[in-house]
């Protein structure tokens, strides 16, 4: 059965009112409340003119016939509201990233062709530079965040406006269409964001846990969704990742839609493993959600310096990027009895893969980059026109079929969405642009995005597979690699490192001796820049336009010294010279 995601939060709402589902350090919201407060969302944009306004069947997959609006906030209640609010509007939501400058925020907004925005009040200076001359944003709500900053011009108060709205259902809810559209946009850290439209219903299987038990069945229905809910004992999550990243964003919505608590932590503008731990002693919280060793490292740091009550916590999930081997064998060291499950996936796909590490006996837990598939999930040929076989040494195309819960395309461009979304042996496939090779035993080796491929020499490197090796040696805290243009190789490979605690300098020879066993020579990096900290997404992902950025500015340079990521210690690798 197709659902609408408004259509199922009523009905969790009706059934469990009383059961907590959002808790924050100052707030704990029920079922009741938060329905109730996105019905007001609802009626807001509802009487000032905003909605569904096409037919989706008289449109293209990269056209939306409804308004759009923008969720420019932090973690926090009102994040979900804001998504659950304009679903029940018949509105559009779509995520907005708040490290983008004003530029990057004004390009998005241009694309994405918001009529309303909802924002915390730290972002105000920010969107007023962004919005200076763009039109077409007639609503602008303003979360109060304490940070004193005065409404902007035109812009309602965020409680004033729900105060002043209805908490009935909106007039628009007889229209409710599991057709609606959900939109996510991707984080940009490899090209140009792109604003990926999804039918809710299909958003509502691949993306938002509605789905039961391991076998992903599908609810037949809303009778037999609630009364499951109904016999589950709840449970506590906390997604670490922002909300604005579809990661975090997702799993603040599984946890919901399974009846579960979402804890939001204090700390809201950045990772703060102390405070996210501590939160899960107060909570008792059961499964938390980072992404990678961004997420791992530092809460690995806190793990070594203090000592948390954290018996409740039964399992620690890490998407949007691959654990280290390192990086796990220590997990596994300091939280024994809690299953270790890595998924891979993406905005264009949902769920892809996973790989879990058993609670109890440590087995499972593949190499970094080593997944089992989910069904539907396989590894199509160059030209994109076959699905190659397990044990074809070939490497493709990571794909799925989604079981035909995948998006319908990109907004507002035809090209890309043909290109992504192709018809192969008469089946619709999703294929969002990582490389994979489909190994003999039937799991699949992810390489790394298209979009990261480093071409030197007339071979391809993927800068995934090179940085999973350089995350695995002892010295190293975090990397990221990226090409260089050299007249020599066409780019050549360079490593950008940060330094593990305990290590003031680096030995470029042993590192690279040590990455020589598992690399062939050609990927090994030609130059390895040091800096004191990596430039990561809040999300966690690797940023290849800075990393691009940085290793052009040190090319031919020699900087003994740093203090940020502007002033570099440049090592000189053995690789300068090699051949391929």
């Amino acid at each position: 059965m197709d659902f609408n995601v408004a259509a199922v939060h009523q009905a969790i709402g009706a059934a469990l009112g009383d059961r907590e589902c959002i808790v924050t350090p100052t707030r704990r919201l029920r079922w009741a409340d938060f329905v109730g407060r996105s019905r007001r969302l609802a009626n807001h944009l509802h009487q000032v003119g905003l909605g569904s306004h096409q037919p989706r069947d008289r449109l293209a997959r990269h056209q939306s016939g409804q308004d759009h609006l923008a969720v420019y906030l932090h973690n926090s209640p009102e994040y979900l509201e804001a998504v659950a609010g304009a679903f029940a509007a018949r509105v559009a939501p779509f995520n907005v990233n708040w490290r983008y400058l004003a530029g990057e925020l004004r390009s998005l907004l241009s694309a994405t062709r918001p009529r309303a925005l909802v924002y915390h009040g730290a972002f105000a200076p920010r969107l007023a530079e962004a919005l200076d001359g763009l039109t077409g944003v007639d609503v602008l709500l303003q979360v109060d965040d304490g940070s004193q900053q005065p409404l902007l011009p035109g812009a309602v108060d965020y409680e004033a406006a729900l105060a002043a709205s209805s908490d009935d259902l909106p007039p628009c809810a007889d229209g409710w269409s599991p057709d609606d559209l959900y939109i996510i946009c991707t984080g940009g850290t490899t090209g140009t964001p792109k604003a990926v439209l999804w039918h809710q219903a299909d958003a509502f299987v691949a993306l938002f846990g509605g789905h039961h038990g391991p076998d992903r069945r599908e609810w037949n229905n809303p009778d037999e969704l609630v009364a499951t809910l109904r016999e589950t004992t709840p449970e506590v999550w906390l997604p670490a990742a922002p909300f604005m990243h579809g990661v975090g964003q997702w799993m603040a919505f599984q946890a919901l839609h399974a009846g579960h608590t979402v804890v939001i932590p204090g700390v809201i503008s950045r990772f703060d493993p102390d405070d996210a731990l501590r939160r899960i002693e107060q909570e008792r919280v059961t499964c938390m959600m980072i992404v990678g060793d961004a997420f791992a490292r530092p809460l690995l740091d806190a793990l070594g310096t203090r000592r948390y009550d954290l018996s409740s916590l039964r399992t620690l999930r890490s998407g949007g990027a691959a654990l280290s081997t390192i990086a796990r064998s220590e997990l596994r060291r300091h939280l024994p009895g809690v299953s270790i499950v890595e998924s891979m996936g993406s905005s264009e796909s949902g769920s892809l893969g996973r790989n879990t590490t058993d609670n109890d006996t440590g087995a499972g837990g593949a190499a970094p980059g080593v997944f089992d598939p989910a069904p539907g999930t396989v590894v199509v040929n160059e030209g994109r026109n076959d699905i190659l076989a397990p044990g074809d040494d070939t490497i493709g195309w990571l794909a799925t079929t989604g079981r035909g819960r995948i998006p319908l395309g990109y907004l507002g461009d035809p090209d890309r969405t043909a290109t992504t979304f192709p018809v192969i042996g008469g089946v619709r496939m999703a294929i969002p642009g990582d490389r994979a090779r489909y190994n003999h035993d039937g799991t699949i080796t992810v390489l790394g995005r298209d979009a990261a491929v480093i071409n030197t020499g007339g071979e391809k490197v993927f800068a995934e597979e090179v940085e999973a090796v350089l995350l695995d040696q002892p010295e190293v805290r975090d990397a990221v690699v990226c090409g260089r243009p050299s007249q020599r190789w066409g780019s050549e490979i360079i490593a950008l490192v940060q330094l593990a605690p305990g290590y003031d300098a680096l030995d470029t020879d042993r590192l690279l001796d040590r990455a020589a066993r598992r690399l062939a020579r050609y990927k090994l990096p030609k130059e390895i820049i040091v800096l004191d900290e990596i430039a990561r997404s809040p999300a966690g992902k690797p940023d290849y336009r800075w990393a691009r950025e940085v290793a052009g500015r040190t090319s031919g340079a020699q900087h003994q010294h740093h203090t940020s990521a502007a002033d570099i210690r440049w090592c000189p690798s053995r690789a300068e010279g090699r051949d391929h």
